[in-house]
């Protein structure tokens, strides 16, 4: 049975055979975790080590398995071929193949040795490859589409190619498609001639999928027609397609009966003996096949009818209820006899209870026959209840180029939960098991990420080429049973466990996630369900209720000052319910532990309503222990995380878990990056409960993890509406004196208005972004005009930066009024693509103005400029809401959008926006290219009001498919809309785009100009920057764009546009001396972009190992100076792109400010050294990430400037903890030698006018955006309970920033405590509405003076010490 799992070599000789081996289940469905009675053992089978096997590279299989040398039979010449292929699955077919000719000896011996494409990496087995091709008679290619690995092979094929005695290349790139030739046959001129073959490799033909289908087409038409034609080149062409068929027939006899038709053809030493062959046997393209059955089927009503005559299933199996599932399988393992992997999972759902129609198709297209076999042509009603693709591959185009939207109108039309699962390809079972990356990353670009954009879920790794994936077998069937149950059951018993997070563990932060007003959404979602028939009961009235249910006892029997207890599980329970228990001991110690217990149980936190529970996630655990905080790698989840998990799926038996809002922290829990094992904690945890999330549609990143790490089907929701931050108190005065000035400047009155100005800039703490002149001095009124230009582009940034107003609640779409200033966004974009020109851009060509002039010059401060820009701006408003208006009815809802625009744009004069226009100066604007802008707007207004975000969860409670789209920001990419789709990030080798590269330069030089006009004319020689998972979605690769043209090198692309390859750019072109960086990736980035990684670890090295002049090239001056002080080699002295180790995320720093868990600056600088530095190592991809923290401290020590990147509106420095937890800038300054601190900078590239500022004057324009706007707080105050919560975390964002960069100006805390403290009434507001979020910001006022960062009266800190005593007695009351 070992051998029948791992590989196909020992075929059992008959059908019974393989059923009893596989009926002793226990043998090959082994666990990892030890079993009760094997307690001698437990030591050694517990500890995995996760180092770096053999060479660092991924692949550890070895091409010597698939070598054949035959013994030299008398006089027989031999012939030697050499194959390379993706995968193995050919192995065994081809090795019986070659036997067989070999025992009955009659024309030759032959020799064979075949390599996986992916064992090329490595230098040895490349020089192997070379030297087997040295004496090979035939060179064998097959699904070669990694470039840098088909480029390896092109090389070595190419100095053979014209001695070899044929060359046969089956579907690859194009690139080693040209290496073809047999006899007079070849395809040098791929892509240029005009005969069908060639017609195929057009780039017209967009999919690769239908390349691959008209492809078989012609396999089966062209060899009838070319037999007939007399040429000897069209007779080298026919055995070119029937080589083809042969192949893809991949059986033994057919693999036989093609090496006797090559080398009978052209091999020099047997052509005269005409070795006889017989035609192909070919298969079915596409139909059913089960390993029983005594044929495939071509049509599945055949195939039932044979299933239900079958007298070996069990009786569930017989059942009319028994769940149906299909399975997707490529054709080649099937008839290649390397199916085993196929085998395990039928008769493993079998065994469950399940009916399985195995599909097969031997294109790369399989929405055909999804579509011919899962539905009943009848009913158009499926036949299945889910689907699991066995075959990895995205389910149109496989490994080439994929047709999404062809997949996803297929999946749409089936409608049942689509799980693609994947058996391991380039490594052992071994390799991965031990690996901390998990799954090799080429793996993850072409199986994980592309099946993804289909909708695809639930990346489980379920074989290998070896006996130890069986358990992985057992979890994939479960899960996809329990996902068809739901389409089978009915609502009344369907179990739900809602869970909401609570961070950092407080009562005031229950229910945390971002922009969304959980409880009130979790109210709507349980209202509609009830409606809809499930079993709701003791639905409080209110959302308010709600909260006061989930967060306060009642009843009190627990005195707890904690939130109510739903459950008490005691030691012995929970053990019996959580195997993993026992492997959590070593950070936790015995249960039941101090965390979620009360010393004898483990304590459940929630409320339930019915067949709904309302569950409080635990925390990590770990963040108010600076210790733990310390530690590189982070700790498993606590007893009392692992029994909320247990106590969902064993004693409240939930159908579906629904996690609630962005994010918790179960997917990023400690395991593998991806491909989890069952040692994984996401893994363990989640166990086999559906798991459905509900995610911000901006955040496809850590939505991604989610999906990867706990099989999350994850539902977008739409961030809150967003608004300007428009001006107020002091700010708006200015504004009016500013107008004033414009009307009377050229009256005595000027300089008077001008000295107003500048002492309420003043006032307003604008001097510290403004130069001002002294008060009173004498100036001249070209530069009066300077100075208000200045004070008046400031303050109009200021108004016109967005803010989310508010939170969101699932189930309630923004009105068309609201969705106005994101429209106005939306078209302030210019769209090249779509053909679609920004509406400044209109506006200001009628004043013969190129918009980036007008930009620049406000940015300036130009006065005139800036009053045209801000004419622009009302203008795009103005013309935009009459847009909206008119598209809307009386109640503000858009009504259908279509009807109103095709009259609308029926008649040229009345079109709402040209009437707005026509009593502006702007009333030449071009008509045809508004005309096209507003079709553009009138699709978005669509999509922003559309309300799909119930509707999607109630689809995917019922065991539907929630259709897929990208996560992302919505002004950038509006197909990010409407939300309620299951979010996907973007194909990660696709990036940057050739847009991101020149917005990245433009970026760039900015950035240097900046740095060299603060610091005497000369360039930083480092810079310490940021990778983000998000951003890098959201701007398609911009910031890894940055990286690359930092240190001078341009990304190139493949002809499938994947890139994969840099180049460097001459140090004449890039016209400066080449910027080393420090690149510190997210966790998120590390797993989503290795990749990526690995071409930016790969580009440093190339350019520090370029011969240039040291002072040209700081990269390499920097690296020879590490290399020479720390006694390692240039390239390891090279390695510039950290992140923390696998499985572990952010560097804690976060955590330990949240949680006021730490002592000085110098702790926080430790935390971040010690988890950011692992560095990834593109000589030894395998190797995971590798700690060198002595080359990230020397790196960080050179940087002059810190670097980050803001990249959409609703996500500012100080809305969230991340930016501060990865600024390096105090340390950099404790690790330079002269102490000097590093400049900070913030690339904003939220609006069309990027800008680059630095760290300070953006968090001032944050604090006066957001913390001390009225719009703002007073939007968040309108959603209660979770506004005051958003309005603390802001503050102690702000501590953060002060902390890890001491950037924050003193007056930002001044003026927060006036405005929430000093303000009786708005104290008591906050007060009353949470009181412990608002005890938090006052323990947070306390705090910044504690440490230093605020100065203020005596009398200010005395009142906040007396509040803090209160607010304490009104909770303790409360809580009494």
């Amino acid at each position: 049975m070992a051998s029948l799992v791992s590989s196909s070599l020992a075929i059992p000789s008959s059908k019974v055979e393989l059923l009893s081996s596989i009926s002793q289940k226990n043998f090959f469905l082994h666990s990892f975790l030890p079993k009760k009675h094997n307690q001698h053992n437990k030591q050694t089978s517990q500890k995995f080590k996760c180092a770096a096997i053999g060479n660092g590279l991924f692949t550890q299989t070895t091409p010597e398995v698939r070598r054949i040398v035959p013994e030299k039979l008398k006089g027989l010449p031999t012939v030697k071929i050499v194959y390379v292929v993706l995968e193995a699955q050919y192995q065994s077919s081809l090795t019986a193949a070659v036997q067989s000719l070999n025992q009955n000896g009659e024309y030759a011996s032959f020799e064979v040795v075949g390599y996986l494409v992916e064992e090329l990496r490595d230098e040895n087995t490349y020089k192997a490859f070379c030297k087997d091709l040295e004496d090979a008679n035939v060179f064998i290619g097959s699904l070669i589409f990694v470039e840098e690995l088909a480029l390896k092979v092109k090389v070595a094929v190419e100095k053979e190619r014209e001695r070899l005695d044929a060359v046969l290349v089956f579907p690859s790139m194009p690139e080693v498609m040209r290496l073809n030739k047999l006899g007079s046959f070849s395809m040098s001129q791929l892509g240029q001639s005009k005969s069908p073959f060639f017609q195929l490799f057009k780039k017209k033909n967009k999919s690769s999928a239908g390349f691959a289908d008209s492809m078989l087409k012609l396999v089966r038409t062209l060899p009838k027609v070319l037999k007939y034609l007399p040429s000897d080149k069209a007779q080298d062409a026919r055995l070119y397609i029937l080589s083809l068929q042969f192949w893809l027939g991949g059986s033994q006899d057919n693999l036989v009966n093609f090496l006797k038709m090559i080398s009978g053809s052209y091999v020099p030493a047997l052509k005269g003996m005409k070795i006889p062959y017989s035609d192909p046997v070919l298969y079915l393209d596409s139909g059913v096949w089960h390993p029983l059955a005594p044929c495939m089927y071509a049509d599945v009503k055949e195939y039932l009818n044979w299933y239900g005559t079958r007298r070996d299933a069990n009786e569930k199996v017989k059942s009319p209820n028994a769940p149906i599932i299909g399975l997707v399988l490529q054709r080649s393992h099937i008839v290649t006899g390397d199916e085993s992997h196929y085998v395990a999972v039928i008769m493993e759902l079998e065994a469950r209870g399940a009916k399985v129609i195995p599909i097969f198709a031997g294109g790369l297209d399989f929405s055909g026959p999804v579509e011919r076999y899962f539905i009943d042509p009848i009913t158009k009603k499926p036949m299945v209840n889910s689907v699991v693709s066995l075959t990895g591959f995205a389910l149109v185009g496989g490994p080439a180029r994929q047709d999404h939207p062809k997949a996803v109108e297929s999946l749409m039309k089936l409608d049942v939960p689509y799980i693609v699962a994947l058996p391991l390809v380039f490594q052992t079972t071994e390799e991965w098991l031990n690996s901390t990356l998990g799954l090799h990353p080429i793996q993850v670009a072409l199986q994980v990420a592309l099946p993804e954009l289909d909708g695809g879920m639930e990346p489980i790794v379920f074989a290998g080429r070896d006996p130890r994936t069986g358990k992985r077998v057992e979890q994939l069937c479960t899960r996809a049973i329990r996902w068809a149950e739901l389409k089978r059951k009915s609502k009344t018993e369907k179990r739900l466990a809602i869970t909401v997070f609570s961070f950092p563990p407080d009562k005031g932060n229950v229910g945390s996630a971002a922009y969304l007003n959980v409880f009130s959404s979790i109210y709507s979602v349980l209202k509609d369900l009830k409606n809809d028939g499930y079993n709701v009961e003791n639905l409080p009235e209110n959302a308010e209720a709600l909260i006061e249910d989930v967060i306060h006892d009642k009843e009190a029997q627990f005195n707890s000052p904690n939130l109510n207890v739903a459950y008490k599980m005691g030691v012995r329970e929970y053990q019996r319910l959580t195997p993993y228990a026992s492997a959590l001991e070593e950070n936790w110690g015995k249960p039941p532990g101090n965390l979620n217990s009360d010393g004898e149980h483990l304590l459940v936190y929630g409320k339930q309503y019915g067949n709904v529970f309302i569950g409080v996630q635990p925390t990590f655990g770990y963040e108010g222990d600076p210790m733990r905080l310390l530690f590189s790698k982070s700790a498993s989840p606590h007893h009392g995380f692992a029994a909320y998990y247990s106590f969902i799926e064993k004693i409240f038996k939930a159908d579906v878990v629904l996690h609630f809002g962005t994010h918790g922290s179960l997917e990023f829990m400690p395991g593998k990056q991806v491909g989890m094992s069952d040692v994984c904690y996401p893994d363990s945890l989640i166990g086999n409960i559906p798991n459905v999330y509900y995610y911000a549609a901006n955040n496809p990143s850590e939505a991604t993890i989610a999906k990867r790490r706990s099989y999350a089907n994850t539902i977008s929701y739409l961030t809150p509406p967003a608004e300007n931050a428009g001006l107020y108190k002091g700010l708006k005065q200015l504004g009016e004196l500013i107008s004033s000035y414009q009307s009377l400047k050229d009256t005595g009155r000027g300089s008077q208005i001008v000295s107003s100005i500048i002492s309420t800039a003043r006032q307003c703490n604008l001097d510290k972004d403004v130069e001002l002149p002294e008060e009173g001095a004498e100036i001249s009124a070209k530069e009066r005009d300077l100075v208000v230009g200045k004070v008046y582009s400031k303050i109009m940034e200021i108004e016109s930066r967005l803010l989310p107003c508010g939170l969101h609640v699932i189930g309630e779409p923004p009105s068309a009024m609201e969705a106005v200033a994101t429209l106005v966004n939306i078209a302030a974009l210019d769209r090249p693509e779509e053909g679609i020109s920004s509406l400044p851009a209109i506006l200001a060509e009628t004043k013969g103005r190129a918009i980036e002039d007008v930009y620049r010059g406000s940015d300036k401060g130009i006065l005139d400029d800036v009053e045209l820009l801000r004419q622009i701006t009302q203008a795009s408003r103005g013309a935009i809401t009459a847009f909206v208006e008119r598209t809307t009815n009386k109640k503000g809802q858009v009504v259908d959008v279509a009807d109103k625009l095709t009259s609308l744009l029926g008649f040229g004069i009345n079109e709402p926006w040209i009437q707005y226009l026509s009593d502006t100066k702007f009333h030449r604007a071009d008509r045809e290219k508004l005309r096209m802008l507003f079709q553009y707007l009138g699709e978005c207004l669509k999509l922003v009001v559309a309300d799909n975000e119930l509707g999607s969860l109630k689809q995917a409670l019922e065991g539907k498919y929630v259709e897929p789209g990208p996560g992302g920001d919505p002004i950038r990419n509006p197909k990010v809309l409407p939300t309620g789709k299951n979010i996907h990030a973007l194909d990660p080798q696709a990036i940057p785009t050739t847009a991101a590269m020149q917005s990245a330069m433009v970026v760039v030089d900015r950035l240097l100009e900046r740095q060299k006009a603060e610091n005497e004319g000369k360039y930083p020689e480092t810079i310490a920057l940021v990778l983000w998972g998000t951003d890098n979605i959201k701007t398609y690769g911009e910031s890894l764009a940055q990286v690359m043209w930092m240190i001078g090198v341009k990304p190139v692309a493949d002809t499938f546009g994947r890139v994969n390859r840099v180049e460097p750019v001459s140090l004449e072109e890039l016209g400066r001396p080449r910027i080393d960086v420090v690149v510190n990736c997210s966790g998120v980035f590390r797993d989503l972009f290795i990749n990526q990684m690995n071409l930016l670890d790969r580009a440093v090295k190339m350019v520090a190992e370029l011969d240039e002049p040291e002072d040209q090239n700081y990269v390499r001056k920097h690296a020879l100076e590490q290399a020479k002080s720390l006694g390692v080699n240039l390239r390891e002295a090279a390695s510039r792109v950290f992140s923390n180790a696998s499985g572990s995320y952010s560097s804690n720093v976060n955590l330990a400010v949240e949680n006021s868990s730490w002592n000085d600056e110098k702790q926080l600088q430790d935390m971040y050294l010690s988890r950011k530095s692992f560095a990834f190592d593109s000589d030894a991809p395998g190797a995971g990430m590798t700690e060198k923290r002595n080359i990230f401290e020397m790196a960080l020590s050179t940087a002059d400037a810190t670097f980050q990147n803001l990249d959409s509106s609703e996500i500012s420095l100080t809305d969230v903890s991340h930016y501060f937890d990865s600024d390096p800038t105090n340390l950099v300054q404790n690790l330079r030698k002269d102490g000097k601190k590093p400049s900070a900078y913030i690339a904003d590239t939220t609006t069309a006018n990027a800008q680059v500022r630095t760290l300070s004057e953006t968090v001032r324009l944050d604090a006066r955006t957001k913390l001390l706007n009225p719009k703002w707080y007073e939007g968040m105050m309108s959603s209660g309970y979770e506004g005051v919560r958003e309005i603390e975390k802001r503050l102690t964002n702000t501590v953060g920033w002060s902390a890890t960069s001491g950037q924050v100006d003193n007056w930002v805390y001044e003026e927060a405590n006036t405005t929430f403290i000093q303000d009786e009434q708005m104290l008591n507001r906050l007060m009353s509405t949470n009181p412990n979020s608002f005890r938090k910001l006052v323990q947070t006022f306390l705090e910044a003076n504690g440490r230093g960062y605020w100065e203020t009266s005596q009398e200010n800190i005395e009142k906040l010490k007396q509040l803090y005593s209160e607010v304490e007695d009104k909770i303790e009351g409360i809580d009494r």
